[in-house]
């Protein structure tokens, strides 16, 4: 008899947005036209000076092994900016550069899990967090955010679902894939709690309200992960970071060693011009996103589509298709199918959001307007009953 995969890589669900996407890309080569709104990537190119600091980093032969935590003078600029930004002071030692923020999700949760060992978080919350979890044996617990609170946590709900076993609270403000930014006020009553934090704040920047606020504002024991992928529009660099309680230092650093040695030396190089040179390229990117956000949540309305809340950050937008019908990878498919839109399936993203769907603005408003007015013809469709 032949060997079989293992039992965890079977159980482990598919990320489903990867599958629109990869469904779209198929329709694409057979020549039809797809407007993108599935998948949280930036359409903007990386900004010059970013390319530029690892092309001199390529041809000055930065090209070997760094230290498994990563380049000194990175971490020392991350921790620069975390002082300049939310004012609190970052010791280098506590930060390890990963290759992008799956890998560090991977590293903390290996770091703080024991079989058995539960971890809380939102529902909706972004699709990957609980596999992480589970596949390293632990098991997620949830605390549902609804539309009526504006998708803000339930801190006596959260509280509720504390239990011996509860190993951390992970966190994403602002959030995917409702938009949501969590206040201060919150974060400090998150900081107090009789358990560690996990905050990811891969979005912070990407904000079109108050600014945003770290948990290490409030609790320095918290953990912290971040990168380069969305504010920077460098997904395909595979850079991210987290910063880590003192203790968790050498056991992390060890599985880095081990699993991942270390991220790409020149793409740190980049990632040292984005934190330093960039901040111009990045405050126009957040200003076109912010124009795209009010053309996509007016557009939507306009189609037939509730959008209950309105997001505050990040690039998505969760909006109620149940009107449509109330299976979400049926309804995303179908609209991909006839229509030519893709979107992601709400329960992507946790039984709450089952029947709603997640679009994303990382495409031009030239292809917003072309999508929706996609949209509006199969939503009429739908209504008339022709399909």
């Amino acid at each position: 008899m032949p060997w079989q995969p293992s039992q965890r890589s079977k159980d482990i669900p598919p990320f489903i947005v990867m599958d629109v996407l990869e469904r779209a890309q198929q329709l694409e080569r057979e020549g039809r036209s797809v407007i993108h709104m599935e998948v949280g990537e930036p359409d903007f190119d990386t900004p010059d000076c970013i390319i530029r600091a690892a092309e001199v980093a390529l041809r000055e032969g930065d090209t070997h092994y760094t230290h498994s935590q990563g380049l000194l003078e990175l971490r020392e600029t991350i921790c620069d900016h975390y002082l300049a930004r939310y004012g609190v002071t970052v010791d280098p030692d506590r930060v390890i550069v990963t290759s992008g923020t799956s890998p560090a999700l991977l590293l903390i949760f290996s770091a703080l899990l024991e079989a058995g060992d539960e971890v809380i978080m939102t529902d909706p919350h972004y699709a990957c967090y609980p596999n992480f979890v589970s596949f390293l044996g632990g098991r997620p617990v949830f605390s549902r955010v609804t539309a009526q609170t504006g998708y803000q946590l339930d801190m006596d709900d959260l509280k509720g679902k504390l239990s011996s076993r509860t190993r951390a609270v992970l966190i994403n403000s602002p959030a995917n894939p409702t938009g949501s930014v969590i206040p201060k006020e919150t974060l400090a009553e998150l900081g107090a709690l009789p358990t560690v934090v996990v905050s990811d704040e891969i979005y912070h920047g990407l904000v079109y309200g108050p600014a945003e606020h770290s948990i290490l504002e409030f609790d320095q024991d918290a953990f912290v992960l971040n990168g380069f992928s969305k504010l920077y529009a460098m997904t395909g660099w595979r850079l991210g970071y987290v910063i880590v309680p003192p203790r968790f230092v050498r056991p992390i650093q060890k599985m880095q060693q081990n699993f991942f040695i270390c991220a790409g030396a020149f793409v740190q190089r980049g990632g040292i011009a984005a934190l330093t040179e960039a901040g111009e390229d990045v405050a126009k990117m957040v200003k076109i996103y912010d124009k795209r956000r009010r053309i996509l949540v007016e557009g939507l309305q306009k189609t037939g589509f509730s959008i209950p809340v309105a997001p505050e950050g990040a690039f998505y937008i969760l909006v109620d298709a149940r009107h449509l019908g109330s299976d979400s990878v049926k309804l995303a498919f179908d609209i991909l199918e006839r229509s030519g839109v893709a979107a992601t399936p709400g329960i992507d993203f946790g039984p709450s959001a089952e029947g709603y769907l997640r679009f994303s603005y990382t495409n031009s408003s030239r292809n917003l307007e072309e999508g929706i007015r996609r949209l509006a013809d199969y939503v009429r469709e739908v209504t008339n009953g022709k399909i």
